[in-house]
């Protein structure tokens, strides 16, 4: 008989993990969706807003799955991890960060429904509550569970 050996976020794919968890957040019906969303751009770079109309929650998802591999990351890191290449016409492309008004509102968000918490280091950022890492956790485990059973 194997041991029981618990399931936390690491053991699963980022996106079969960020996929589900978006789910669970746009049917918990806590996180609301803001009135703009359907026509913000997600940074400076882009043309146009995303096609996909659940957009929002899985940036949440995602940056809910960072928090979790590294506590304490702020709002400037994630401009930087959802940047990308800003065409330039003739020019070379360079790289340009991420709105950061978008990072902020999604992580205010998530500190009123309780997932997220400031973090009180000396480094500052945010980090995941005990509740939310417990929700991210069980819904990793359903995860497993279910790619175990194929």
């Amino acid at each position: 008989m194997a041991a029981y050996k618990p399931t936390c976020v690491k053991d699963v794919s980022a996106e079969d993990f960020i996929k589900a968890y978006s789910a669970h957040l746009k049917s918990n019906d806590k996180l609301h969706l803001p009135t703009w969303v359907d026509v913000v751009k997600t940074g400076k770079f882009k043309e146009l807003a995303p096609y996909d109309e659940d957009w929002y929650f899985v940036r949440a998802a995602a940056i809910c799955r960072r928090l979790y591999n590294r506590p304490g990351i702020g709002i400037g890191r994630f401009q930087t991890l959802f940047g990308g290449r800003m065409h330039r016409g003739a020019a070379p492309e360079k790289f340009s960060k991420s709105s950061g008004g978008l990072v902020r509102h999604i992580m205010q968000s998530l500190e009123e429904i309780g997932i997220l918490e400031k973090c009180t280091s000396i480094k500052g950022g945010r980090k995941l509550t005990a509740s939310g890492q417990r929700d991210m956790d069980v819904i990793a485990g359903g995860i497993k569970a279910e790619l175990e059973q194929l």
